[in-house]
């Protein structure tokens, strides 16, 4: 057993971070550009539609290969410089936005990553106020600067307009956006001159000059953004660690992740201001400090990973203590013993057994059937983590087996993915266990769930949407009370909870007039889902 000053020197070398942005500014190809400068891949992946490249090598679903999108959540821990980076990827498409929120709950910090072009986009707004509601810090990346895009300092307005936080550049570009040069890195006044690479394929050039130099290189472009950062500096936009870790402010950096520009900077400055894991708030609101027994919560399960194995492995972001494989730990949720015989460092969809790990690591424990997501494990006394919330669910569908001949795997496949969180299942006896009927909160889960039962469960199946757009919770007797009520549907979830589902906002109005003595409660961890019942 490491002593408790190894401990704390382990989770102080620790960085555990997510990147969040809308769909397509460039988020799968930042996560090649930061593990290829770490050194542990050779070539980024085909996040750009070369011939011959290999697959991102976050991307390991078919049908992520097959579009260029990320649909789940994966882990990829490497080393650099000292530190371990473990970085959780998360899907870039709004319709799984579910899992992405589950992942912001195992990070200490976030990379929001801006298209230069387009700035602050709808996807990028909710996520970050996700980020901000949970106390999370945000490092900013401004993104393909070596396109046209926007002014920086337009940018910069947008931030601090839009969601409230005041942007501190850490770098500053040299050339407009679509004639990126270099940076000024405002941490040391020089500037980094860029080089690229055939296709961006491998690390870009980088060459740093003093700024006699620089004025020598670049001429009038560095006199401008000399001249901008004296703008910057005369209206007080220094980064200052106390306001960042509260997040009030976010340090912003300019990069070109498709050609590898930047990125160097970038895994700096996380080395250096973002925070290591700190006490997380157990479910009393009581910090457990990291140096506390062995403890973990699940944040996400995922089957499919081993083909020939057909196993799942279930995703635990260790907040405190050590976690040394073999040993028996308590399932909080059940009070059980837990072995952790099979652990695993993950790196996409790659595995080594793992032996120790610290807080901050992510570990992957296979086949732990018992294990749902937002269960806790620990050592010594009891601590439960809070629960992770499930979204309000926007689309439904009944959903059946085109072989009733298949029904088994139907069914088994069915529950697989219920168990995953890919979408929630709700049940009726009206429509029967042959038709289980599916919530999302975007369709494009649907289709993740129809490819993933006949690719993996060999169960061709047939969708059938349904009129429903708004979903409440409500006491399971209630649903007596409601049945036969026009536009108006009760299930039960998978998770025992009771939901009525209404075809639109006023009919869900309408219900709850006619009926006061029932609450409809809101599923509010969907950040949106702001309108009142009456």
């Amino acid at each position: 057993m490491p002593s408790p000053t190894s401990l704390l020197a382990e989770a102080a070398r620790r960085r555990t971070f997510a990147v969040i942005s809308h769909p397509d500014a460039g988020k799968s190809t930042l996560t090649e550009a930061l593990a290829l400068h770490a050194r542990v891949i050779s070539e980024a992946g085909a996040t750009h539609g070369k011939a011959g490249r290999r697959a991102t090598v976050s991307d390991w679903m078919e049908m992520e290969k097959a579009r260029g999108i990320s649909i789940s959540s994966t882990a990829l821990q490497f080393e650099h410089e000292g530190h371990v980076i473990n970085l959780v990827d998360t899907p870039g498409h709004a319709d799984f936005s579910e899992d992405t929120y589950r992942v912001l709950s195992a990070v200490d910090f976030a990379v929001m990553l801006l298209d230069g072009a387009k700035g602050l986009e709808p996807q990028t707004l909710k996520l970050f106020d996700v980020c901000h509601r949970s106390g999370i810090p945000v490092i900013t990346v401004i993104n393909k600067w070596d396109r046209p895009g926007l002014d920086p300092l337009e940018l910069l307005d947008q931030i601090q307009q839009r969601i409230d936080i005041r942007p501190t550049p850490i770098t500053w570009p040299i050339g407009i956006a679509g004639d990126f040069r270099g940076v000024l890195d405002r941490r040391h006044g020089h500037a980094v001159e860029y080089e690229r690479t055939s296709g961006g394929a491998t690390r870009a050039g980088e060459t740093v000059h003093a700024p006699e130099r620089a004025d020598e290189v670049f001429g009038d472009l560095w006199q401008e953004a000399v001249g901008g950062v004296e703008l910057l500096s005369a209206d007080g936009a220094d980064h200052d660690p106390e306001s960042f870790l509260a997040g009030r402010t976010t340090p912003v950096l300019f990069a070109a992740a498709a050609l590898n520009f930047g990125i160097t900077q970038l895994l700096e400055v996380m080395l250096e201001l973002a925070p290591a894991p700190r006490a997380r708030l157990d479910a009393k609101g009581d910090p457990r400090p990291v140096d506390s027994p062995f403890s973990a919560f699940v944040f996400k399960i995922q089957a499919g990973m081993n083909t020939a194995h057909r196993d799942h492995v279930a995703f635990a972001r260790i907040c405190s203590g050590v976690f040394e494989r073999g040993e028996v730990v308590t399932h909080a949720q059940s009070g059980r013993p837990f072995a952790t015989k099979y652990a695993q460092n993950l790196f996409g969809r790659d595995r080594e057994t793992t032996d120790l790990a610290y807080p901050g690591d992510v570990i992957g424990l296979v086949n732990a059937s018992q294990l749902a997501i937002g269960d806790t494990l620990h050592l010594g006394p009891t601590v439960v983590y809070p629960p992770i919330p499930k979204f309000a669910p926007e689309h439904f569908a009944t959903i059946t087996a085109r072989d009733t001949s298949r029904f088994k795997q139907f069914r088994r496949g069915i529950e697989q993915l219920d168990r995953e969180g890919v979408v929630q299942v709700l049940r009726s006896d009206f429509r029967g266990d042959q038709a289980p009927v599916l919530a999302a909160v975007g369709p494009m889960q649907f289709e993740v769930v129809t490819d993933r039962l006949a690719r993996e469960f060999n169960a061709e199946t047939r969708l059938e949407p349904l009129p429903y757009t708004v979903a409440r919770r409500i006491e399971p007797a209630d649903r007596e009370t409601l049945a036969g009520t026009n536009g108006v549907e009760t299930f039960e979830r998978s998770d025992g909870a009771a939901l009525a589902v209404f075809s639109d906002r006023w009919r869900l109005q309408f219900v709850a007039r006619n009926h006061p003595d029932i609450t409809f409660e809101s599923l509010s961890a969907d950040v949106d889902d702001r309108t009142p019942t009456s």
